[in-house]
């Protein structure tokens, strides 16, 4: 016996509802439309479907009597359900960054290393974000817009090109970074949702490392950078 479209909407409502409160530790008795409104600016899936998600909060209280789930008054379209069903899927069995956009041949480089070979190796792979380490541990990741910031800075304190190139190690030049918001750790079940959620709510990101618990000290597996954003929104899309 084929499952009526209301029966589906249902399912698929009653698991986006349980799944954000359950996640985000809101209050059971919560409001859909409010749960929806809090969960915008930490879901990416959430913000991005956010008035379809409150106006099947409306449809819901239309299709059933009285809260009465078993009984129901009014049958939703079939677009409306794939819709929602969609949605849902998304919010629960995201794609992996790793199994999707993740660039899993990770090329990286020895904390000693010259700037003039981190640039070499740079235009030779066409990769501008290169993990950087000191034996087994991680300490920064070396970017090519960085660098070059670094060089311009060196030759306005009155240093000279040829002894950057030669002489400045990439770590000398990533102690000299402020701070590390530019950059992530992430374990192997980083979904694509919560990749999309951390380059949005930090501007400065510009990519993240994949190793299999999200610690600094374990070989990496894939790396995602801000040029995968765009990839990551299509496979959404077509997910």
């Amino acid at each position: 016996m084929s499952v009526s479209n209301a029966k589906r909407f249902l399912k698929a409502f009653n698991n986006i509802e349980y799944s954000l409160k359950t996640r985000y530790s809101f209050n059971r008795a919560m409001g859909f439309s409010e749960l929806i409104r809090k969960t915008v600016s930490l879901n990416y899936v959430v913000r991005k479907y956010e008035d379809d998600l409150v106006d099947y909060g409306r449809l819901r209280n239309a299709i059933i009597h009285n809260n009465n789930e078993d009984i129901v008054i009014a049958e939703p379209h079939e677009s409306v359900v794939e819709n929602i069903e969609h949605i849902e899927k998304l919010i629960n069995k995201p794609p992996l960054v790793l199994d999707t956009v993740a660039r899993k041949d990770v090329l990286i480089c020895e904390a000693n290393a010259k700037m003039k070979d981190v640039i070499i190796m740079m235009t030779k792979s066409k990769y501008s974000n290169i993990p950087v380490y000191d034996g087994e541990n991680l300490i920064g990741i070396a970017n090519g817009q960085k660098i070059l910031d670094s060089f311009g800075q060196f030759i306005l304190a009155g240093g000279k090109a040829d002894v950057f190139l030669s002489s400045v190690k990439i770590e000398d030049m990533l102690s000299s970074i402020d701070n590390n918001d530019y950059y992530l750790v992430a374990n192997s079940k980083l979904s694509l949702e919560d990749a999309l959620n951390a380059f949005h709510g930090n501007a400065k990101l510009l990519a993240i490392l994949i190793t299999k618990t999200g610690k600094m000290k374990e070989k990496p597996l894939g790396i995602m950078t801000g040029k995968d954003v765009i990839e990551a929104n299509a496979i959404l899309e077509k997910y």
